[in-house]
């Protein structure tokens, strides 16, 4: 199986991508959203919240 298919590597892509956008360059309300979208996914994703590895499985909603 491709590791690239996981719920996991996808959220981590998703918040990549966001963690790449200059949002200096936007204005307010984009930067909003983008700040917004960065929260969700960083909750979201037990790769990027360590205190979440044992609760994180059964409160994703992943399948992990």
């Amino acid at each position: 199986m491709d590791p690239r298919d996981t719920p996991g590597y996808r959220l981590h892509r998703a918040l990549s991508n966001l963690n790449s956008i200059d949002t200096e360059r936007l204005e307010d309300d984009d930067r909003e959203q983008i700040e917004r979208a960065r929260a969700i996914l960083e909750n979201a994703s037990p790769l990027t919240r360590a205190d979440r590895t044992t609760e994180g499985a059964s409160t994703s909603g992943c399948g992990e």
